[in-house]
């Protein structure tokens, strides 16, 4: 009896913590002191992507011009992409047992720039910022095609591209580190179906910009013990109305994906207000109160939200470095909305509304 009565006691205990932890609040609230008092605050904002890999094979990337050229309108000064950096790659190849997946699955192995220039990443990620900061205004060909294997040879293949991009097509070829093999690397880069390739380098290229900046994160990443279950338990709690909605929502969009004005409409959407919401209904608040005993739905959310914080920590990182710039930041659309509400606590980042530029 006395045993049953301290378990009671023990679960009351718990449940009016929990019950207090969910009614706290700091007073403490970064966002409602924006500033700076002096200079040009950060202008960010946050576009929604579809992952244009998955789109119908009757894609065509040519209607993407009527985005580019909103995009361009708005006049980024810095772009950043849902893409690892080459130095977070480095670091995960030494660590094979926790990381061999994620670096088959997102990192291109610049062993070929590695032997035309003879740096590897570490050297090369210097050797890059070093060309940067003594940039001229007018670089010859024979400079951005070193700067383009630089890259590479950092594993930063869409600043590569950008380099590659503005050069004449006369001027596309191989020379100053840049072998065969990686002039052919770039040539099959612009064609890669991404919104890296497709939007950001493109986009940096026709604003005059020198680089775009890997924004993404992949350390949270762990070993799954037993990846089955953890499968179909992640999978049973997104079946749900909320996925069958999203589901909907995208099958009518692509119905249109055969036109510029198609294209903007399935933007409008992935980036409209209530869509992080719905994002979050079918898939991370699912997650949440997926009822497995090894809880593996507050894992993958744990995952997810560590992965989101540490994207936003990369983009405080570049705009930290170019106080009042006017970012755009490239991301798949289930990203959005968490990356706002995070950036949105800090006290010099303004965002900006996507509906005022895509309309």
């Amino acid at each position: 009896m006395l045993r049953t009565m301290i378990a009671g006691l023990l679960a009351a205990c718990c449940a009016v913590g929990a019950a207090g932890a969910q009614t706290y609040h700091p007073a403490f609230d970064p966002s409602a002191l924006k500033g700076p008092r002096f200079g040009a605050p950060n202008a960010v904002m946050i576009l929604g992507s579809p992952h244009l890999s998955g789109l119908p094979e009757s894609f065509d990337p040519a209607t993407l011009r009527p985005l580019l050229d909103r995009l361009e309108a708005w006049r980024p000064q810095a772009i950043a992409i849902e893409s690892l950096s080459g130095p977070q790659c480095d670091f995960m190849r030494h660590y094979p047992a926790r990381y061999r997946d994620t670096v088959e699955g997102y990192c291109w192995d610049p062993a070929p720039a590695r032997a035309a220039t003879g740096l590897d990443v570490p050297a090369a990620t210097a050797e890059a910022e070093r060309l940067l900061a003594a940039w001229p205004a007018e670089p010859t060909p024979s400079q951005r095609r070193r700067l383009a294997a630089v890259f590479l040879a950092g594993g930063d293949q869409a600043s590569a591209l950008v380099q590659w991009l503005r050069l004449s097509e006369a001027e596309r070829r191989a020379g100053d580190g840049l072998d065969e093999v990686l002039a052919a690397r770039l040539d099959e880069l612009r064609g890669r179906r991404n919104e890296t390739m497709l939007i950001a380098a493109p986009l940096a290229a026709r604003l005059g910009l020198e680089r775009v900046y890997p924004i993404d994160d992949h350390t949270a990443g762990a070993t799954i013990a037993d990846e089955k279950a953890y499968g179909e338990a992640i999978t049973k709690a997104w079946d749900n109305p909320a996925t069958a909605r999203r589901r909907a929502m995208s099958a009518r969009l692509e119905e249109r994906i055969g036109t510029g004005e198609g294209v903007l409409a399935i933007y409008r959407a992935y980036n409209a207000p209530g869509e992080a919401r719905l994002a979050f209904d079918s898939d991370f608040g699912a997650a949440l109160n997926e009822p497995s005993p090894q809880e593996f739905g507050r894992g993958y959310l744990g995952y997810w939200e560590t992965r989101n914080l540490r994207m936003a920590a990369n983009i405080r990182e570049m705009l930290g470095a170019r106080p009042g710039v006017r970012a755009l930041v490239i991301v798949g659309a289930s990203h959005k909305g968490y990356i706002e509400a995070y950036l949105d606590q800090m006290h010099d980042v303004h965002l900006v509304d996507t509906d005022k530029v895509l309309r």
